[in-house]
């Protein structure tokens, strides 16, 4: 029998639970000749900002023993290019399309929000909650619950569509963050984001990416990131979609078994750049394979029962 792919996040049906995440698919047209974009579930755009920016300086990107670095900088051609020369070649596409948001105030994610809601062909808005906040003196948004709740209280009175919000996983407890933004409104949460890390040349006793610190992404993250969607799960009622280091349908299937409803496929992708795609259909096979009905129903099953002792 076939196994039913189809779940639905935030009252949006996805085909399959597998989408592209932000900043690893571009805005999507850049893949059409490569992935099947009718395959999958949806992708996030690049993150989206009221103004075009350029990014940060060269190197930007390294590759570590189990994934990689970035510290690319948002770039981005900014939210009215993007509604204009991106969107509507998008239109044609039945996977959901959801436009990430980001700022360094909360007044430049909603000037993003408002401009996004005067348009077509958009499922849903997924914030950027690990944007500094430049007038808090540089905390990160969401690295505080106050600040957080407040971001997606005022975001989500302006939007006009679901709103996900993506939370750091820079935190003590991702409970807590889970919880502040699931009170002020959120319809979904997306986690983890990537890792503040760092990286040296010991030759040149210098940082290997110029501007220091980068974002850590791929296998290196999935255990953490597998256990921080465990822990949102188990305080939120809303649905999660989990991400993080997944490379093989397996790993779809275990974010999914922590309490994922969907999950985003990123550093696998610069690898494979039908990454998302194979998942997608392999995460199919495997459901098959192991007499899974409904994808949907892997969902939360974890069990954490005392196991038998070994003999």
């Amino acid at each position: 029998m076939k196994p039913q792919m189809e779940v639905t996040v935030a009252g949006i049906r996805l085909r399959n639970p597998v989408l592209a995440a932000s900043g690893t698919f571009g805005y999507g047209i850049e893949f059409e000749e490569i992935v099947s974009l009718d395959r999958i579930g949806g992708f996030v755009t690049k993150g989206l900002s009221r103004e075009p920016m350029a990014g940060n300086a060269a190197p930007r990107i390294i590759e570590t023993a189990a994934g990689m670095m970035n510290a690319i900088g948002l770039q981005n051609v900014g939210v009215k290019a993007f509604i204009e020369k991106k969107l509507p070649q998008l239109r044609k596409y039945s996977c959901a399309v959801i436009a990430n948001v980001f700022g360094y105030e909360i007044e430049d994610y909603l000037a993003v929000i408002e401009a996004l809601n005067a348009a077509e062909g958009m499922a849903a808005y997924e914030l950027n909650a690990s944007c500094p906040n430049t007038k808090h003196g540089g905390q990160v948004f969401g690295t505080d619950a106050g600040l957080l709740g407040e971001l997606v209280t005022r975001a989500k009175a302006v939007s006009k569509r679901p709103l996900f919000v993506k939370l750091s996983p820079n935190v003590t407890s991702i409970s807590e963050m889970a919880r502040a933004a699931e009170q002020a409104g959120a319809d979904a949460l997306s986690l983890v984001n990537t890792f503040v890390a760092l990286s040296i040349d010991i030759k040149t006793r210098r940082p290997r990416i110029a501007n220091i610190t980068g974002g850590l992404s791929g296998p290196a993250i999935r255990p953490i990131a597998v256990r921080m969607v465990w822990e949102a799960a188990k305080a939120v009622k809303i649905p999660i979609i989990g991400l993080g280091g997944i490379t093989t349908p397996e790993d779809a299937v275990e974010f999914m078994l922590a309490g994922a409803t969907a999950v985003q496929v990123g550093t696998a992708s610069y690898a494979d750049p039908r990454a998302v795609e194979h998942i997608a259909t392999g995460l199919e096979r495997w459901c098959a394979r192991n007499h899974v009905e409904r994808v949907s129903d892997l969902t939360g099953k974890l069990d954490t029962s005392p196991q038998p002792a070994q003999g």
